[in-house]
């Protein structure tokens, strides 16, 4: 947005501006609220698969990923094997994740990033960027294809991958998501919710902040500007593995 030759007006004028977007803006949040309410409403599919993954100390189900919690929220970072880094995107969501898990973690909420690449892979990477959120390697099972977030190879080169509910050619083999599942008294597992692309920017709190300035996000493609957080001009490096 071009702010050089933005109206300026009296405190006057601008308060009954004010107040007629606070109206809109009392709106968008009923309408939020009655779209969340409508998202918990959605009807869940049991998981009856064997999905296994690989953490710190072995193999994990996806029942290991909930530890104590009946709620588990994972988000599909993409980080592919032969891979050096995790894209800018995720990691930007990313950063946002030890902030909510500090609460989240005594609200009944898991939430844990899978990864294609094997688990020693990203580690690295992991460690770099300060991290402390669970995130393990869905190595070697269907899950990041059954949920939406890979495509095979073949698929993409004949149009036929899909990606956010709809078949696609800028599909690509790695994309990101995120997925929600249910836990019963009886240790069934549910999906109760998946997300992609301009859906996961409720994840990105540092958007929000952006949407509230004159400039707003300041972007024509999205993320264009976004660099891993030790990526920016002057930004303190930490960690290792500082080779681009």
């Amino acid at each position: 947005m071009n702010v050089t030759n933005h109206p300026v007006v009296s405190r006057e004028e601008w308060l009954a501006a004010r107040q007629q977007h606070l109206a809109h803006e009392k709106a968008f949040t009923r309408e939020r609220d009655r779209l969340s309410a409508e998202r918990r409403a959605l009807p869940w599919v049991k998981v009856d698969k064997d999905y296994h993954f690989q953490g710190p100390n072995g193999e994990l189900k996806l029942n290991d990923l909930f530890g104590n919690n009946s709620q588990l929220i994972i988000y599909h970072f993409m980080f592919a094997k032969g891979w050096e880094q995790g894209c800018q995107g995720c990691s930007f969501l990313s950063d946002h994740i030890d902030g909510a898990n500090q609460h989240l973690a005594h609200h009944d909420v898991a939430v844990v990033a899978v990864s294609h690449a094997p688990f020693n892979e990203f580690q690295d990477f992991k460690k770099r960027m300060g991290w402390k959120f669970g995130w393990v390697s869905s190595e070697g099972c269907d899950f990041n294809y059954d949920f939406g977030v890979c495509a095979r190879a073949e698929d993409v080169a004949e149009g036929k991958a899909t990606y956010n509910y709809e078949k696609t050619d800028s599909a690509e083999e790695e994309m990101p998501g995120l997925s929600v599942f249910y836990r019963n008294d009886e240790g069934e597992i549910f999906h109760t919710y998946s997300t992609y692309a301009r859906g996961l920017d409720m994840l990105v709190g540092a958007y929000h902040y952006l949407d509230l300035t004159p400039k707003g996000r300041n972007e024509d493609e999205i993320m264009e500007w976004v660099r891993h957080h030790d990526r920016y001009d002057g930004a303190p490096k930490s960690g290792c593995c500082h080779a681009d």
